[in-house]
């Protein structure tokens, strides 16, 4: 019996942030199963801020969606039908099928779940890239110590929340940066940090130097922006800055406003002995990989670290719950619930 999916297709290449009419839904009919495939009902979506970069053609460190291709992204999805022995009907297991109700997928490109040992969205959350993005940037170039202070900008999120968390384990000082009240409060309150400071308020600069007073040991930076211009002041001597992110960039149009900082920033990283390092997190899978599974599910199950997800329902909800995390819209781990998971009934 053939399958139809609905798949969210790029149709333009957005300039500035994404409007409905940079993408299609169209209704599809799926291939018959070859050897060693496996048709999949996507039921979780994730959500993350590198979409915005594959939606353009400019040189990256992935290849740009084509306009007409359907939108990439991780997924949760339950096996419907196999021709495969590495996977039978009823597995639910990690993807890569993007933004589309069924797909058809290699076997061997899945990786099997197991709904008793954690919620299966968490794979596509804590337990999985964003949690591996906090634990292996944070881990091998933030290189926190006890007693340091570690700063994390978009705190509040799934990467963000998981590295001050993580600094805590470590003995560190965790301060986090997010946008809000209430976010800041849930920065010390849920997830346990040391101080937080609302990158909205007036008072933004002097709360942060309130918050650092010993200065800033290591910046995992998510943001870039007027956050990163008012974290790097604090910057200590031989400070580490893991480059993860600059969602403030995203959907820029033109240079930002204002001198050109660069010079700064530089003669900072000379005269401070700065280690700043972009990264992108798989490449840290073959050496950190299955530690950060057994270390993270580990500190899961003691409390150690927490984690919220914020979940929208509907695979057409998909292009204005995207535009939303680009602002800071989302609450914890942005996840499109696109059917029914049956291990929640």
């Amino acid at each position: 019996m053939s399958t139809k999916s609905t798949q969210i297709r790029l149709a333009a290449r957005p300039v500035g942030e994404p409007q409905d009419s940079d993408f299609e839904f169209v209704t599809t009919e799926l291939p018959a199963l070859g050897d060693g495939q496996v048709l999949l009902r996507t039921v979780y979506l994730s959500l993350d801020p590198y979409m915005r970069g594959r939606m353009s053609a400019a040189k990256s460190y992935a290849k740009p969606v084509e306009v007409g291709d359907v939108m990439v992204g991780a997924t949760v999805c339950e096996v419907v039908e196999s021709r495969s022995p590495k996977r039978g009907v009823g597995d639910l297991v990690l993807a890569y099928t993007g933004w589309q109700t069924y797909a058809v997928a290699e076997a061997h490109h899945t990786r099997r779940l197991d709904p008793g040992a954690a919620p299966i969205s968490t794979a596509l959350g804590v337990l999985g890239m964003p949690g591996f993005t906090a634990y292996a940037g944070l881990l091998e170039i933030g290189r926190p110590q006890p007693g340091e202070t570690v700063v994390v900008a978009a705190a509040s999120g799934p990467v963000g929340s998981a590295v001050g968390q993580i600094a805590k384990v470590k003995g560190a000082r965790a301060v986090g940066i997010a946008g809000g009240a209430e976010k800041c409060r849930a920065l010390l309150e849920e997830f346990g940090f040391d101080a937080a400071v609302d990158h909205r308020s007036a008072t933004f600069r002097d709360d942060l130097e309130a918050a650092t007073p010993d200065g800033v040991d290591v910046y995992f930076e998510n943001v870039g922006g007027p956050v990163s211009a008012a974290v790097v002041r604090r910057l200590n001597k031989f400070a580490r800055v893991p480059v993860c992110g600059l969602v403030a960039n995203y959907n820029a149009t033109e240079a930002p406003p204002g001198p050109d900082r660069l010079p700064g920033f530089l003669g900072a990283i000379l005269t401070l002995s700065l280690t700043v390092r972009g990264f992108i997190q798989d490449e840290f899978v073959p050496t950190r990989h299955d530690d950060f599974l057994r270390e993270m599910a580990g500190w899961l199950r003691d409390g150690s670290v927490r984690y919220r997800e914020d979940i929208v329902e509907g695979l057409e909800q998909t292009p204005d719950a995207f535009r939303g995390l680009l602002v800071g819209r989302n609450f914890g781990k942005l996840l499109v619930r696109v059917g029914e998971d049956l291990t929640r009934e």
